[in-house]
């Protein structure tokens, strides 16, 4: 059994991914908890992963396009929450500046090794 670790969000350190989109990430065994900080206008291209995600928003609103041609579209604002299965493609806009709580199981290896080139386009 893993040791249990403790966190404060202030000591962890904040990635710039762009010029629009910054997180920071604690990472278990088995599961991954984010901050994800987007400024508006911040647009989460279309992508899908193995992993199941939680998207908890805590200030401002994402707007979701979910499906192969995006076709199911939800506004998830303050203290919403969006399930998102694995392998449902999904895209994303910032309508205002927002901080997000993902979850992610399994942990994202592509955000660990920095590899999500996706989020790293200008």
């Amino acid at each position: 059994m893993s040791q249990t670790q403790f966190y404060r969000w202030e000591d962890m350190p904040r990635e710039r991914v762009s010029d629009l989109l910054e997180r920071r990430l604690i990472t278990a065994d088995r599961m991954m908890l984010t901050h994800v900080y987007l400024k508006k206008g911040c647009v989460v291209p279309r992508h899908s992963h193995e992993n199941e995600q939680l998207t908890y928003v805590l200030e401002g609103s994402l707007h979701f396009w979910i499906g192969d041609d995006g076709e199911e579209e939800v506004i998830v604002g303050s203290g919403e929450v969006l399930v998102i299965p694995s392998n449902v493609p999904h895209m994303a806009e910032a309508m205002e500046d927002t901080l997000d709580v993902d979850i992610f199981s399994p942990p994202r290896q592509d955000w660990l090794d920095k590899t999500d080139d996706y989020l790293r386009q200008k």
